[in-house]
């Protein structure tokens, strides 16, 4: 089991950023951000291994994920942010995706908290 806790949202302006810290309890080999809106599915946005990312094609290429192996630490990085971008950020160990990113599965880990995001003016 891996344990996962996300940090570092809050609320911001349309067009500003925000950076988003995933501490694991290991080092997953792909860990993914995901991202909850009420009413809607989970969605991945981001995914990285330690020598390849891949992302949700309609971010444009807003989001940029990285880790940092020595600290157990994931980042999604969050330029011109937009308002439908709101929603509970979680991060989580994958087991399969596919390369769009609309089908995954995750482990059978426990999901962390979370961190909200909200994009507001």
């Amino acid at each position: 089991q891996v344990e996962f806790a996300e940090s570092g949202g809050g609320l911001v302006q349309p067009g500003g950023s925000l950076r988003l810290s995933c501490a694991t309890s290991g080092n997953p080999y792909v860990v993914g951000w995901f991202r909850q809106v009420p009413g809607k599915q989970r969605e991945l946005v981001a995914l990285a291994t330690s020598g390849m990312t891949n992302y949700l094609d309609s971010l444009e290429g807003r989001f940029t994920i990285s880790r940092d192996d020595s600290k157990n630490t994931v980042f999604l990085q969050m330029n011109n942010l937009k308002i439908e971008d709101t929603g509970v950020y979680y991060c989580h160990r994958l087991i399969t995706w596919a390369p769009h990113l609309r089908t995954w599965k995750t482990a059978n880990d426990r999901w962390g908290q979370g961190t909200q995001v909200t994009v507001s003016s």
